[in-house]
Parts: structure tokens; C-alpha cells; sequence
């Protein structure tokens, strides 16, 4: 057995100090890095704030629509079946990225019946998303 005096002292070890007080200056240039970032977004947003000229006039506080003088209401009824067609249009757009690269990783040695089993069960649910809006009617344009 070895007595308390003989052991050494986490103080007494070389470079112990050293250490952490690099690793501290790292976060606080991280730290200050960021200060300095909010810093310039404020004073931006503060001297535009500043700067800019505010003269309101009916003509500026209208609804500018594409150059056309809005006419109407500001409500206008959309139907639901575009945002449903954009939203498939998203989830195959999707489909396409993974595919993609899941052709270049089956290619190579080893990933072979792994990837093919992840990719199937992949287009599974995609095939199952679509034959239930098929089966919803959704995709009928009336």
C-alpha cells in the first residue's frame, strides 16, 4: 500500500492547468464570436430602423398585388386539392433525392441486400401513402 503523501497531486501534474485554460479560451473565443454576431445583426436592424424615411401615404399603405390594384376582398377561397397535389409533388421530389443515392451506395461491395431490403420498405410506405389517396378520391381532378 502506498501512503496519500506519495501519490501525486493533480496540481503537481505537468500541463494539467495548461489544459483546461486552453480549453476554456476556446469557448470563450466561440463565446465572443457570437456576441460579436447578435451585435452587428442589431446594430444593423437599428441603423436601418433609424435611417429609413417614414412618410406614409394612402397609395403606400394599400395591398400591392403583382402591380394590380386589388379589387375585392383580401380573403380569396383556394381549394384544398392544389395544396394535396403540391404536397405529392413534395413527397416524390423527396423520393427522387433518396434514390439517388441509394443507387451509388447499392453499387458498392457489402451494401448490396441491406439497401435493396431499406429501399423496398421505403417505397412500401410511399406506395402505401399513394393508394390511399388514391383510394380517397384525391387524385381525381373534377
Amino acid at each position: 500500500m502506498t501512503d496519500a503523501a506519495e501519490l501525486p497531486d493533480a496540481t503537481d501534474l505537468p500541463g494539467s492547468t495548461v489544459l483546461a485554460s486552453d480549453y476554456f479560451h476556446s469557448y470563450s473565443v466561440v463565446g465572443l464570436l457570437a456576441v460579436i454576431g447578435v451585435l452587428f445583426v442589431a446594430v444593423a436592424f437599428g441603423a436601418g430602423r433609424l435611417l429609413r424615411p417614414v412618410v406614409p401615404t394612402p397609395e403606400k399603405l394599400l395591398t400591392y398585388e403583382c402591380g394590380v390594384d386589388p379589387v375585392g376582398e383580401g380573403w380569396a377561397h383556394t381549394q384544398v386539392r392544389y395544396y394535396v397535389y403540391a404536397f405529392l409533388y413534395v413527397i416524390f421530389a423527396v423520393d427522387s433525392i433518396f434514390l439517388f443515392p441509394w443507387a451509388t451506395i447499392f453499387a458498392a461491395p457489402g451494401y448490396g441486400a441491406t439497401t435493396l431490403v431499406e429501399m423496398f420498405i421505403f417505397l412500401g410506405f410511399l406506395a402505401v401513402g399513394l393508394l390511399y389517396a388514391w383510394k380517397k378520391g384525391v387524385l381525381e381532378w373534377t
